[in-house]
């Protein structure tokens, strides 16, 4: 299937490993041209060398949960070109008690995950809708619309990220801009096999069979019973940038395989 992504240039913030870097790739094999974001310079200059076998890749440091570096961000982008497809992919989680999470933390989660996706998309939305194209699509979670009790400051910022998406949508009405936010379930990342490591550790358990019981123990409603792959998610947010998917708009994706136990 031809997505038509050839010369897109994409933005996908938060984007040196896991879901962020897996989109990049994704994109790149479609013929996009890609800016790489990370917070320090060495990680993004690594992700950029890694990639660029598969395609143009651009490598812009820059923490967008910081305004200043922000704005410093959005200039460097549009030094570059237009954006066709902008991606917020940013975002940070931890597990913690409710009882336990401070104000400046909760204020941090909605910096990161929420604010971070409102300042790129205050500039580049109005351009978009200038030129009549593009599509910006907001990674938000399943937690969103399922909260995870031992990620409650996470799972609200998700929610938020969902609500903001839907509302960025309605500003697109009858023209070709979209918005959509798109919610991955549990995800095999880096960042994931860590966590598993030490939890199979913690419970004195092989890690293969770890992983084997997680969804029986932790997420009974799955229907696929696994973990999701990066390449899984990446694929679906690259054909929700793509003029196939242009009648698709306002909406929340669900990759998630099926633990959301709803119409």
């Amino acid at each position: 299937m031809d997505l038509q992504l050839e010369n897109k240039l994409v933005v996908v913030t938060g984007s040196t490993s896991g879901i962020g870097k897996g989109i990049v790739k994704s994109f790149l094999q479609e013929g996009a041209k890609v800016v790489v974001n990370g917070r320090t310079k060495s990680r993004v200059d690594e992700t950029v060398n890694e990639l660029s076998v598969f395609g143009k890749v651009y490598g812009i440091a820059g923490d967008v949960s910081n305004p200043v570096e922000a704005q410093e961000f959005i200039v460097q982008i549009k030094e570059i070109g237009e954006v066709d497809v902008l991606v917020n992919n940013m975002g940070v989680f931890e597990v913690k008690d409710f009882e336990d999470v401070t104000d400046e933390e909760w204020m941090h989660y909605f910096n990161v995950n929420v604010l971070s996706a409102v300042r790129l998309s205050r500039s580049f939305l109005p351009e978009m809708l200038k030129r009549n194209t593009g599509r910006i699509i907001n990674i938000a979670s399943e937690a969103g619309v399922k909260p995870l009790p031992q990620m409650i400051p996470y799972s609200v910022s998700k929610t938020a990220l969902i609500s903001l998406s839907r509302g960025l949508a309605e500003l697109t009405k009858g023209t070709n801009v979209t918005v959509n936010s798109v919610l991955p379930g549990p995800t095999w990342t880096e960042g994931v096999e860590s966590y598993m490591v030490g939890a199979s550790k913690a419970e004195n358990e092989e890690l293969e069979s770890y992983t084997e019981n997680y969804f029986k123990k932790n997420e009974p409603t799955s229907l696929i019973q696994r973990f999701a792959t990066v390449e899984e998610v990446a694929d679906t947010v690259v054909f929700l940038a793509s003029n196939k998917a242009s009648a698709i708009n306002g909406n929340a994706q669900r990759v998630e395989g099926g633990i959301i136990r709803s119409l």
